[in-house]
């Protein structure tokens, strides 16, 4: 096991006032169930998944028609549960139907904004309007129930619409990151047997137009199975298609953009149908309005694909009753989402958290807020800005995206005003504290929680998450989500003690559980369940301290063995990254023919220290930096377990919610196949990393 020796003794940094806890929603879960403490609240969930799942379904006002036969049912095995078996259940009738009432459907339900400064609100009785105008588009093109459908678009309108239509058809979802490439595309398509996909003509990034309809063109020349292409215009001022026009103007407007865009059924579309849709747009129905089919709970909802980590991407199946159930639980319950609570989180429609804004947000009847664009363009303070003018409470981001805003100055943050945040909240890759502090002191003046959230697309949200009853240390865990049986278990399979290190892992079943990979049953069994009888193995080393907050101390899979000795390389990395002039790092492990294995740090260098180009750094630039580095991690680690080598280069190879990619780090370090690369936001960096060890 790694050893830890840099969390024992944090300072608990935020303690709820009385008024927090009274407001927030854990407290009324509390008292619907008759427990008045989180301790109570937590052993009633383990102690009963059914009887808590029960509850959450009925806090949640989760309907379903017919009602179910049996809550939980594992006759196929604890690895492939049913839930509600035999409940009918259209997820989006909890999103968008049961808001439609006098006091709810003027409620905003989508506030978006785009990288050029356009705004665009919809209300829930706007939303339902266009999702049912987008179904009877799908309708359109022969799209039907069990149907899988592609979405690859920014973070628009129009996506949410796309998601919510897709899934009210009875169709399956299949969101892919607007930024992949045409490999990336291509596989995720085909593996799906994809019949249709929307996509965009572009997006803004940093000023300049991202050319996604060429890059979706040739992904979709390679996948036989798509039949239609839904073509969104991206218009800059309200994110997504021109206001409607009166009837004969929106004619002549629809036959000139026919014409326009012919050429493309041809020339990159292959001759599929073609058609161009987005909110407020004249649908021009080519069929009579259809009633959507009925949907069970367990119905395939949608397809989540993996970033891709430790190999090939995942495809992780989630239903009506799965995905939305748990993330609409965890909003609530960790970052305290209600009707009318704005919540935003900087993401995209190919993470997980994407889908978990949209389905968590509706269910509770909040609102979602959308930023579309780089989060530090034209200035640095854009997130800010974002927050102040559209009164955003509850802010989502990643450790990464703060370490980056953390260098541009303390006094951004002081320029909005931001009083109506009540908490942050972070999940995607651990903390370092340097950062997590900035972002507690410099933006929430010390008075906010972070909420910390950690679990992943095959949980439908966390394992491990903050709320607004228990105090926080800083980049920790203060408990298990409710309803999540976890434990931290030694290589014996027997729980390990507080201040020891062991695999993170769940012991019961829980609504959000993935329902297997998409049509690869072996290897979900061998990725999850074939290391401990019935139990899930996470993948993730952590710790618990004397006081009961967890951390994570990274991967598993990326535990080296230097000396004889255990080490999580997200301990050094926080010790590298302590420095004032390292942003980023990362360490992998190399054979060693005295050590075993050696370990090999990668560094990235803040905007103040200047960044090197990777060739001049390696000539023996920075020497200095070098030694420096090395001598800071042994004297907190011991010196056999500092970095062998320190190399500095222009950026880490990640996924596009930020994880990094040691195993592509390593594979190219040592000169072996990488594997698949189509994840990354940047392939171009792992040249840069070969060429290192040249």
């Amino acid at each position: 096991m790694p050893d830890s020796n840099v969390l024992e003794d944090q300072p608990i940094a935020w303690t709820p006032s009385p008024e927090v806890i009274e407001r927030s929603r854990l407290t009324a879960l509390m008292q619907q169930v008759g427990v008045s403490t989180w301790k109570e609240l937590y052993q009633y969930s383990i102690d009963d998944i059914e009887m808590f799942t029960a509850e959450v379904l009925r806090f949640l006002d989760i309907n379903f028609n017919p009602p179910y036969e049996k809550l939980l049912d594992t006759s196929d095995g604890i690895e492939f549960p049913k839930w509600c078996a035999g409940g009918g259940l259209n997820i989006t009738e909890m999103c968008l139907d049961r808001w439609q009432t006098g006091d709810t459907q003027d409620l905003p339900a989508l506030i978006w904004e785009g990288e050029e400064g356009g705004t665009k609100t919809l209300t829930y009785e706007q939303l339902l309007t266009n999702v049912n105008g987008c179904v009877e588009k799908l309708c359109d093109l022969g799209i039907e129930k069990g149907d899988a459908v592609g979405i690859h678009l920014p973070m628009i309108p129009e996506t949410v619409v796309a998601l919510l239509a897709i899934n009210r058809l009875g169709a399956i979802a299949v969101p892919v990151f607007s930024g992949y490439g045409i490999d990336a595309i291509t596989s995720r398509m085909e593996a799906v047997e994809a019949k249709a996909i929307f996509t965009c003509d572009g997006a803004p990034r940093r000023g300049k137009p991202v050319d996604m309809l060429t890059v979706a063109a040739r992904a979709i020349a390679n996948v036989k199975s798509i039949e239609s292409v839904i073509l969104v215009e991206r218009d800059p001022h309200t994110g997504s298609s021109p206001q409607r026009e009166d009837h004969v103007e929106a004619r002549e407007r629809r036959r000139n953009e026919i014409l326009r865009y012919e050429h493309l059924k041809l020339e990159l579309f292959g001759g599929r149908k073609l058609a161009i849709w987005g909110v407020d747009r004249e649908n021009f129905s080519l069929c009579d309005p259809q009633a959507p089919p009925a949907t069970a709970a367990e119905d395939p909802l949608i397809i989540l694909y993996t970033s891709g980590t430790t190999g090939k991407p995942k495809g992780i199946a989630h239903t009506h009753a799965s995905f939305p159930i748990k993330a609409a639980q965890d909003m609530a319950l960790g970052t305290d989402v209600g009707k009318g609570t704005r919540i935003c989180w900087y993401t995209d429609i190919g993470w997980m958290m994407g889908p978990w804004l949209i389905y968590g947000a509706l269910i509770n009847g909040g609102t979602i807020c959308i930023y579309d664009g780089a989060p530090d363009y034209p200035q640095p303070d854009r997130m800010w800005e974002f927050c102040a003018k559209h009164k955003v409470e509850i802010l989502g981001i990643s450790p990464t995206l703060i370490r980056a805003l953390s260098n541009c100055g303390d006094d951004l943050p002081k320029k909005h005003d931001l009083s109506s945040l009540r908490a942050f909240a972070s999940t995607g890759e651990p903390w370092n504290p340097a950062p997590w502090w900035w972002l507690f002191e410099k933006v929430g003046d010390g008075k906010l929680p972070i909420i910390n959230y950690s679990g992943g697309t095959e949980i439908s949200g966390g394992i491990l998450m903050g709320n607004m009853h228990l105090p926080q240390k800083p980049c920790s865990f203060p408990a298990p989500c409710p309803g999540m049986d976890v434990d931290i278990l030694g290589e014996n399979g027997q729980p390990v003690e507080p201040g020891q290190v062991g695999e993170l892992v769940i012991k019961q079943p829980w609504i959000g559980m993935a329902r297997g990979f998409w049509q690869e049953r072996e290897r979900y069994l061998e990725t999850y369940w074939s290391r401990f009888k019935n139990i899930w193995v996470h993948g993730d080393w952590a710790i618990r301290d004397k006081d009961g907050h967890w951390f994570i101390l990274g991967r598993s899979d990326d535990t080296l063995k230097v000396a004889g000795k255990r080490v999580g390389p997200a301990e050094v990395e926080s010790l590298l990254v302590a420095h004032p002039q390292v942003t980023e790092a990362a360490v992998i492990g190399v054979p060693d023919e005295m050590k075993g294995t050696a370990m090999v740090a990668f560094c990235v260098l803040n905007g103040s220290a200047g960044i090197l180009p990777a060739a001049q750094a390696e000539a023996g630039r920075m020497p200095a930096l070098q030694l420096e580095l090395k001598e800071l991690v042994a004297r907190d680690m011991g010196k056999p377990l500092a970095p062998s080598k320190i190399h500095f280069v222009s950026a880490l190879p990640k996924t596009r919610n930020a994880k990094v990619m040691r195993r592509v780090i390593r594979a190219a370090y040592l000169g072996e196949d990488p594997g698949d690369l189509s994840a990354l936001e940047d392939p171009t960096i792992v040249d840069e990393i070969r060429k290192t060890n040249e």
